[in-house]
């Protein structure tokens, strides 16, 4: 149930040595050596510093106040896009110290830069440093140049934005719910135009606030909320869900107007804090609670109520359905555990098909790659960002084979998961990430200090028959 942002802060850009930089008067140190998180231990006077190696492309920005919640915009700038540099579009929802200060953040990040590698190298012959430079510089190229360019736009929100999310066939039509109970739709479409028009770097915050009038206000919720959700196949249906328990269902009419259920889908006992629409049904969508459940749902019945899935054993913050394997449900838990559940397993009574307590601090995010059926990144209260492959078990011969091509000793923890392929830190307070489905293997996150674009470089993505 960790949600909220405690007192935030507007994000400042810090002096001191950051993400793997060294400070000019910085004094030699020991050799480095990789820290294992959830076993190593820091410490006193001791500081992490991240391996740049790691990543083909890391980059981090902010657009003033925190934002609890964003979502990336589909673009038209190509479906698969796999060339540096990149550009991405997002809408985001500030946490502001005032109600009358927030605003919904429409922005533009180009110049995204980043390197092309082998995940293997090419160490070359190993007699000759000459070969090894050479083959070094093939092995990693630098693609684009200089610091991305921010362009942003404002538009005027009444309260902290809970959660944002964009229409997945219409992306310049957004939905907002709001710390004021109320949950309303807006149209970006002009602030889109602008930005895609316009190449002046506003990273500095300095764009002003438009009074932009919402298409739809909805305030039948009896509380403030966090879940929403758009269909990913009909275009403008909706299901919103509030802290009190209830969850309402939008159906699109002619125009820019909703219709929504008068009679609230009640279920669970506590509040519903994540909504997830059937990537392959039209009428099916799931939800989870603060009671520790899942329910699957279906408007086409007389009792909709479909399925209750006992999830975890504390509440049930976040949810996410695999588009590209329909049966897999993946759910993250206030304790710290993430799970997986095959809904063709669950009229047999236990649907739990992996199940994670790599994590010790709450879940905040749980996201499926849209270009891998079996990896998912999850984020989590203990500011880590971590990226799993559930295809992946131990080989032992693999790892053999792979230290004597990298020519050097390897050694795999035996204490962490085999299907943990990457540790991302570096943010304080991660709320929320999401996958760019047209830029394979980049992730997006925002925290309390403000947003991180990063593309790990040991996940290789292949391309899906179905990139539309």
């Amino acid at each position: 149930m960790v949600r909220s942002l405690k007192n935030p802060k507007k994000a400042k850009r810090k002096n001191k040595a950051k993400k793997g930089e060294r400070s000019s008067d910085s004094v030699p140190s020991l050799p480095a050596k990789v820290w294992q998180p959830g076993v190593d231990k820091l410490e006193e006077g001791e500081e992490l510093q991240c391996d740049a190696s790691a990543y083909n492309s890391l980059h981090a920005f902010h657009i003033g106040w925190p934002c609890l919640s964003f979502d990336v915009l589909r673009d038209s700038l190509g479906l698969v896009r796999t060339e540096f540099p990149h550009s991405v579009y997002c809408v985001a929802g500030t946490q502001a110290e005032k109600s009358s200060w927030n605003s919904i953040g429409i922005f533009k990040l180009s110049n995204i830069s980043g390197k092309r590698r082998d995940l293997v190298p090419n160490t070359g012959d190993e007699n000759s440093d000459m070969d090894s430079d050479s083959s070094d510089s093939d092995e990693e190229e630098e693609a684009g140049s200089g610091t991305p360019v921010l362009q942003l736009r404002k538009v005027f929100h009444e309260g902290c934005v809970n959660r944002i999310r964009a229409m997945t066939q219409n992306p310049h039509i957004v939905a907002s719910w709001g710390d004021t109970g109320h949950v309303q739709v807006w149209d970006i479409s002009s602030h889109i135009n602008a930005l895609a028009e316009s190449e002046s770097d506003l990273s500095h915050g300095a764009s002003a606030v438009s009074n932009q009038a919402p298409l739809f206000k909805f305030g039948g919720h009896k509380d403030e909320g966090y879940a929403i959700d758009w269909s990913p196949r009909v275009p403008g249906k909706l299901v919103s869900g509030d802290c009190r328990n209830c969850i309402h269902l939008w159906e699109p009419t002619s125009g820019a107007t909703w219709n929504v259920s008068a009679k609230s889908y009640i279920g669970h006992t506590a509040s519903v804090e994540d909504l997830q629409w059937s990537p392959t049904e039209d009428t099916v969508f799931a939800s989870c609670s603060v009671d520790r459940n899942i329910i699957i749902w279906d408007t086409r019945m007389d009792n909709p109520l479909a399925a209750t899935i006992t999830a975890h054993k504390a509440d049930v913050n976040v949810i996410s359905w695999n588009k590209l394997a329909s049966c897999m449900l993946a759910s993250g838990s206030d304790d710290g555990t993430f799970s997986i559940q095959d809904l063709r397993m669950v009229k047999d009574g236990d649907s739990v098909v992996a199940h994670f307590d790599y994590h010790k601090h709450p879940i905040t995010s749980i996201e499926w790659s849209p270009h891998e059926a079996s990896t998912l990144a999850v984020s989590s209260s203990d500011n880590q960002l971590t990226i799993w492959d559930l295809s992946l078990e131990r080989d032992e011969e693999e790892e053999a084979e792979f230290k004597t091509k990298m020519k050097e000793q390897v050694n795999a923890p035996t204490d962490l998961p085999p299907q943990l392929l990457f540790v991302h830190q570096g943010q304080k307070d991660l709320k929320e990430l999401h996958w760019h489905s047209q830029i394979p293997g980049m992730v997006v996150s925002t925290a309390a200090d403000g947003f991180n674009t990063l593309m790990p470089s040991n996940i290789e993505n292949a391309i899906p028959a179905n990139v539309a």
